[in-house]
């Protein structure tokens, strides 16, 4: 441990108010085929996905629902960038993180490890509801949640087994995309209880 002045401490910050402690530590690295293994319950994919507050609070969702991975596809924002990394609130070291891989190849690894792919669309052609209802959840899943603004590409909608819709029951048009991971994380994570 290094006290440092208050202006270097500064430097060191990329936020305006930094409580103070900087950390040097090395950067996970994981591979696709060690975050999706056979056995998996509960897989989180987040597919260009690209504000790093969004992307580090479901990082940090996902790790809270005890989910065993999360991949980041296509153009995603970078897992370590600064205020992704804050948003994680530590989740980043606690379970693994991969980044930079590609959608298609994401999902045909998470079929492959017997895993259900659903994805959270506005539009999906199942109610989140239902699936809770009929028990559907309990099967070890992968979740696919699309870019803030765009949605999911293609190629996830298409080789998702089913787009799931999460029932807004007010005047609400949308939810926030963390929203959106916790809602279907956690309605999994008890299923799967």
């Amino acid at each position: 441990m290094h006290s440092v002045a208050e202006n270097v401490a500064e430097a060191l910050s990329s936020t305006r108010a930094p409580q103070g402690i900087v950390a040097v530590c090395d950067i996970p690295r994981h591979t696709l085929d060690e975050a999706v293994v056979v056995g998996a319950r509960l897989v989180s994919v987040l597919a260009d996905v690209a504000d790093p507050g969004n992307a580090g609070t479901a990082i940090r969702t996902a790790d809270a629902a005890g989910a065993d991975s999360v991949v980041l596809t296509g153009s995603a924002v970078d897992a370590y960038n600064g205020k992704c990394v804050r948003a994680s609130a530590g989740s980043l070291f606690h379970l693994p993180v991969v980044t930079g891989v590609d959608s298609v190849e994401t999902l045909n690894a998470l079929r492959r490890a017997g895993l259900t792919i659903r994805a959270a669309d506005a539009r999906g052609n199942v109610d989140l509801d239902d699936l809770i209802a009929d028990g559907r959840l309990a099967a070890p899943t992968a979740w696919v949640f699309g870019n803030e603004a765009r949605g999911l590409g293609e190629a996830s909608s298409e080789l998702a087994d089913e787009t799931v819709r999460i029932p807004l029951r007010g005047r609400a048009e949308s939810l926030n995309l963390a929203a959106a991971v916790a809602v279907c994380l956690f309605a999994t994570a008890r299923a799967q209880r």
